[in-house]
């Protein structure tokens, strides 16, 4: 699910930041076990590794293959070059997260200890690139894929797995090293599918054969043997049985929609084999899950591997005390699993998510409230278009334990919100638990709001929350905007209250601690925060007039005590408040928001402005004229203006053809100085010096670029504009 609010503020949108982010291990507060599941493999950044590639990223910007990348980098690869990773631990197979441009696929050549193998890891981008045109705010999205491999050997700590590419650019994420035991034998008692005429090499329809070893094992034991099977239509009436494979790298089941039914008396339990999906788009009128509907009562998920389907498991009717653990969803283009409504006693945990295409664990409280469940040291990493865990309604609901990275656009890390999407709808109530969870680089801008998602969101969306929300032992590190927002994300200005957060630990927000858009109270208890990029607290309730968000310093509390000083602006990542004067020495362009006519991949406009000559905005290729537009926030008197590239002696000399433009409105442009060649030259720093006449004053300086003798576009690393001369 999604937040589609439009802009309800006439407000800058925060420019995107790139925050040095690389393989983080953190853990929650001592008092409190590490977050996330325990996972039987290792991963490795690909960023981390040796290679001959190129490396992208760090980025934030909504539509970039950098900022859908675990850690917000990767490695870019053209044929010939490689990524070669150090094995962390004892493994025979690894799983690569990759992505290759939109309709391509090819092969990626693997080499052990510099020995090339006989067998190539398959790639294709046929699973990705998603279009979601109904959901307001989204860009083609879930560009990554997950593709696996059993190397035929062993391999050890120390050891040396590379991937090379063929014919086809391949972009690295990361690989999850693991050591795969071997496959179980049947249990005794069991009804395997193949007797039952079932085709273990993935050439027949084994659908039917399926059916009828479920209707002979009620009560007892359906067993999988190794090996692949094809089914062509779902699985329904299955209850009192189990269904077991020989583990899942050996039994898999090559199925869009594997249990489809409304009901069932339950003891269902699945568990050990791989259901690997053929879904390419996302139609939401289509039952394309692995469970679509109920398993009944008592019953169990474990030890599966899920990928390629709409969703893993979206559950109404009857699912009391389900307990979902130990799985693995990959690749989804919709959520990882959805509670709609009805689930009493369910416990998800011990799971690992990755590239979902909306919020990967989700309770939705639809028809009738969740109650009494919960979500518990799961790991989950990137999901593209939603929230890591969302709780929509729901009474005396816990989220405890879990570990959630790199969240992307309309998502923060944990949403708790009162956001009902469709009648009858049951809002927040009892006690809702959200303890020990870490936070990675969560959170994200809303193209919708037009202001950024926090790590962790309180969200009265369409009603106030009544609920006692008792958030404690977080862990937010390296939020590209705020750590704990409290928003009415419907506009409304319906109270967030009853919120207690006690013990926090947030390191290297963006913007602010505390994100308060709308009236309520919170009581904060000992929240300690380093590096804070702008503020300690934003505290700006909408609609104007609509009441107070109250904060309550119950103690302990140290390293936010700020408060940003300008409700007409929102604060930019690493900004600072907002001076009224930068001083006559100062730079004016530095974290204002920039734009471009166009940009190239990860080089974004935010990158001229962000106080950092290593990084760069590059335009779109081979498209002159092309400009990048910087607002100032008022009509300033600019001087002169100090055009850079990096410095690296690595960018040759060149020479760049810029027209200087300014406006007072943003709309009319005039001409400050003409077309004129500047040379940027690493032997003098690869900076350029524009004086303006004198008397010049804009609000928004725009840079038209024209040529540049080194590179078929536009490129800037920094935009520095001087009131001085």
């Amino acid at each position: 699910m999604h937040p589609t609010r439009t802009s309800v503020r006439l407000m800058p949108v925060a420019v995107a930041v790139a925050l040095a982010a690389g393989l983080v291990t953190v853990t929650a507060p001592a008092a409190h076990a590490a977050a996330g599941a325990d996972l039987p493999f290792t991963s490795v950044e690909a960023e981390s590794a040796t290679t001959t590639g190129i490396a992208i990223g760090p980025d934030f910007t909504q539509g970039t293959l950098a900022s859908e990348a675990s850690g917000r980098r990767a490695v870019r690869l053209g044929a010939g070059q490689r990524v070669e990773f150090t094995v962390p631990r004892a493994a025979n197979a690894v799983n690569l997260a990759y992505s290759v441009p939109d309709g391509q696929s090819g092969t990626l050549d693997v080499y052990v200890n510099g020995q090339k193998l006989a067998k190539t890891l398959p790639v294709t981008s046929k699973y990705s690139y998603v279009d979601t045109g109904w959901i307001t705010g989204s860009k083609t999205h879930h560009f990554y894929d997950n593709a696996r491999l059993l190397l035929g050997r062993d391999v050890q700590a120390g050891d040396k797995v590379a991937f090379q590419a063929t014919g086809v650019q391949v972009t690295v994420d990361v690989a999850d090293f693991e050591q795969v035991a071997g496959a179980a034998g049947q249990p005794a008692g069991s009804v395997s599918v193949v007797s039952k005429g079932a085709d273990p090499t993935g050439q027949g329809d084994s659908t039917q054969a399926f059916r009828d070893a479920v209707a002979a094992a009620r009560g007892g034991v359906v067993w999988i043997p190794p090996g692949e099977y094809r089914l062509t239509s779902s699985l329904s009436g299955v209850q009192n049985v189990t269904l077991q494979g020989a583990g899942h790298w050996h039994s898999i089941v090559r199925s869009s929609r594997f249990i489809d039914q409304t009901g069932s008396s339950g003891n269902v339990h699945i568990k050990d084999f791989a259901v690997i999906g053929e879904v390419t788009e996302r139609v939401d009128s289509n039952p394309d899950n692995f469970v679509n509907g109920s398993l009944g009562p008592n019953s169990s998920v474990s030890g599966m591997w899920l990928q390629h389907l709409k969703v893993g498991l979206w559950l109404t009717g009857t699912n009391d005390n389900l307990v979902v653990e130990n799985n693995r969803f990959l690749d989804m283009t919709a959520d990882g699993l959805n509670l709609n409504g009805n689930a009493r006693g369910v416990k998800v945990r011990h799971n690992f998510l990755r590239n979902q295409g909306d919020d990967a664990l989700a309770m939705w409280s639809l028809n009738a409230p969740d109650v009494g469940s919960s979500f518990e040291n799961n790991t989950i990493t990137q999901p593209n278009l939603a929230n890591g865990i969302a709780i929509y309604g729901g009474t005396d609901i816990t989220v405890r334990g879990n570990l959630i990275s790199d969240t992307n656009a309309l998502g923060s890390g944990i949403a708790i919100s009162n956001q009902k999407f469709l009648d009858p709808f049951h809002p927040l109530s009892g006690t809702i638990t959200v303890d020990g969870n870490t936070l990675v680089r969560t959170g994200a801008m809303n193209p919708n709001w037009n202001h950024p998602m926090g790590a962790l969101r309180v969200d009265s969306y369409d009603s106030a929350i009544e609920a006692q929300v008792r958030i404690t032992n977080t862990t937010v590190t390296d939020s590209p905007y705020s750590a704990f927002e409290f928003v009415s994300g419907g506009g409304r200005g319906f109270a967030a209250k009853n919120i207690t957060v006690d013990g926090a630990t947030v390191r290297n927000t963006g913007t602010v601690v505390v994100q308060a858009e709308t009236p309520g109270a919170a009581t904060f208890r000992n929240v300690t925060a380093t590096g804070v990029g702008a503020a300690g607290v934003y505290n700006c309730p909408y609609p104007a007039g609509s009441g107070t968000f109250t904060l309550t310093d119950g103690g302990g509390n140290s390293g936010w005590s700020s408060t940003w000083s300008d409700c007409s602006t929102w604060p930019q990542p690493g900004q600072g408040n907002p001076d009224p004067d930068p001083g006559e020495s100062g730079n004016l362009a530095k974290g204002r928001p920039a734009t471009a006519t166009g940009s190239q991949d990860v080089y974004t406009p935010g990158k001229a402005v962000d106080g950092d000559a290593a990084t760069y905005w590059e335009s779109a290729n081979h498209a002159f004229p092309q400009a990048l537009t910087v607002d100032l926030g008022s009509s300033r008197t600019v001087r002169r203006l100090v055009l850079k590239l990096p410095p690296s002696a690595a960018w040759g000399a060149r020479t760049q053809t810029v027209t200087v433009l300014g406006s007072t409105d943003g709309s009319t442009y005039s001409t400050v100085v003409g077309a004129t060649g500047h040379r940027f030259d690493p032997a003098t720093g690869n900076t350029v010096t524009i004086p303006l006449p004198a008397g010049t004053s804009l609000r928004h300086l725009r840079l038209s670029v024209s040529a540049n003798t080194g590179w078929p576009a536009a490129q800037f690393s920094e935009v520095e504009a001087y009131s001085t001369s």
